[in-house]
Formats: structure tokens, sequence, C-alpha cells
């Protein structure tokens, strides 16, 4: 399935806009697949590129707070924590902290790491190698960058406060979209359910 998502994502890339290089640098080092869609998805709707950065970077906060609940069980030093902090995505932090052994959690981080990021990256290489000869729209590859940010979206909302917070984001961008450039309703839809998911924590605690 990675490699299905990786292929979509190099040739909607390429659609959008970006260069076989650009979208080969994209995945090397944005490593993460929601914010990935995110960006290539605006700029596809002719959104602008500081729209679509501002998107991602949204979206990639998660893995931030990911970062502070894998430092204690990973405890690297020196150059091995570049590499682990850019690692730290939905699946090696799932694999990771499901060990009950600390020495487990470190060797399923890594084997994930590894495997994820060789498959994404070559599964884009290949998608976006192909753009010239795929066309998005007539295989539906088009529809991967929403469909996508969707199946991850409903792996983190699980809980009802998750659910009212993601609802709640979704009908801000639905009023706005018709009023505001393209990326701007999903930025402003993101702050709201943070915001509302952040004061729903607070009441529920």
């Amino acid at each position: 399935m990675l490699g299905l998502y990786g292929v979509s994502f190099g040739a909607v890339s390429v659609a959008s806009g970006l260069d076989f290089w650009q979208t080969a640098a994209l995945s090397a080092l944005a490593f993460t697949g929601g914010s990935q869609f995110a960006l290539v998805g605006i700029l596809g709707g002719g959104g602008s590129g500081l729209a679509g950065t501002a998107a991602a970077l949204l979206l990639g906060l998660r893995n931030g707070l990911y970062g502070v609940r894998l430092a204690p069980l990973l405890q690297v030093r020196g150059p091995r924590r570049l590499v682990a902090a850019q690692w730290v995505i939905d699946e090696t932090t799932a694999m990771a902290v499901a060990e009950q052994r600390p020495a487990a959690g470190r060797v399923a981080f890594w084997v994930t790491g590894a495997t994820l990021f060789v498959t994404w990256n070559a599964s884009t290489w290949v998608g976006a190698a192909g753009a010239a000869v795929i066309d998005p729209a007539q295989w539906g590859l088009d529809a991967v960058a929403p469909a996508a940010f969707l199946a991850l979206l409903s792996q983190q909302v699980s809980t009802d406060a998750a659910r009212v917070a993601a609802l709640m984001a979704a009908s801000v961008v639905l009023v706005l979209t018709p009023l505001l450039p393209v990326g701007v309703p999903v930025l402003l839809g993101g702050l709201a359910g943070m915001a509302i998911g952040a004061r729903l924590l607070a009441r529920d605690s």
C-alpha cells in the first residue's frame, strides 16, 4: 500500500508543478505523507507555495509531539539524532511504543523507519519518472491526495473530542472555500480544529 501511495504521490506532485528532483527532494527531506500530499494538493489546486508549505507544516506538528514521546525510549546521541528525527512518523511511533521492552521498541523503530524510508522514496521516484506518460486524471491519481489525507486523518480521530474538532475544522473549510484563495481555508480550518480540540481536552481533563 505504501508503494502505491508513493507512486501516486510522485505522479501527482509532478502534475502539480514540481519537477522530478523537487519531488524526490520533498520525499527525502519531508518524509511525511500527509504533509506532502497537502502541499501538492494545494499547489495542484492553484494555491500558492506559501499556503501549501504552511499547511504541510501545520500537519507536521504532530511529529514533534511524537518526538517528545520517543526521546526517552530511543536515547540517541550525535548524528543519529538527525536520522531518528527524520524517521519520527505515525508508523514508526506506533511500532516503537507497541513493544513492551525498550530494546525491542528501539529495534522496531529503526527497522520500520528504514523500510518505510526506502520504500517511500523509491516509489516516489517511480511515480515522478512516469509522470510524463501517466495522466493523473485518467488513472484517478488526482483523487489520491485527498483520499490519502482522509485515510491518514481517520487514524487520528479515535476519540469524541477529536471527531468534534475534525468536524468543526471541516465545516470551517467548507464555509471559507468559496471566499478565500486556495489553501487558506485549509490553514484556518486546521487552526480552528486545533483550538477546539485543545479546549475539549482541557474541559475533559
